[in-house]
C-alpha cells in the first residue's frame, strides 16, 4: 500500500524536488496542508490514470447490474433492435439539422 505523507502546502515551492521523489519514485501520497488542514494531495499521474480507470469501471459495473435488475424485473419492456436503431437514427439526424441551422 502507499505510504502518505502529509505537508505544508509552502513545501511546493521550498522542497519540490523531495516531493516529486515522494510521489513519482516511492509512489506516495502527498497530503498538502493549509494552516493545518488538509487541502490537497499529491499522486503520480500514472496512479492517477489508473485511479480514474478504476473509478470508470466501478460506474460501468453500478450500470450494469442496474440493467440486469431492470431486464429481470417483470415490468420490463423490450424493444426490438430495428426499432431502437431507427429511433436513434430519427434522433439523430433531427439533432444534425438542428446543428446545421445553428
Amino acid at each position: 500500500m502507499n505510504k502518505t505523507h502529509v505537508r505544508p502546502v509552502r513545501d511546493l515551492r521550498n522542497n519540490y524536488a523531495q516531493l516529486a521523489k515522494i510521489v513519482k519514485e516511492q509512489h506516495g501520497h502527498v497530503v498538502l496542508t493549509h494552516r493545518g488542514r488538509g487541502d490537497m494531495v499529491l499522486i503520480d499521474f500514472a496512479d492517477y490514470a489508473r485511479y480514474e480507470e478504476y473509478l470508470h469501471q466501478k460506474y460501468v459495473e453500478e450500470k450494469l447490474q442496474e440493467a440486469i435488475k431492470q431486464a429481470q424485473s417483470p415490468q420490463a419492456k423490450w424493444i426490438p433492435g430495428e426499432d431502437v436503431m431507427k429511433k436513434a437514427r430519427t434522433h439523430l439526424s433531427q439533432l444534425e439539422e438542428s446543428a446545421e441551422k445553428s
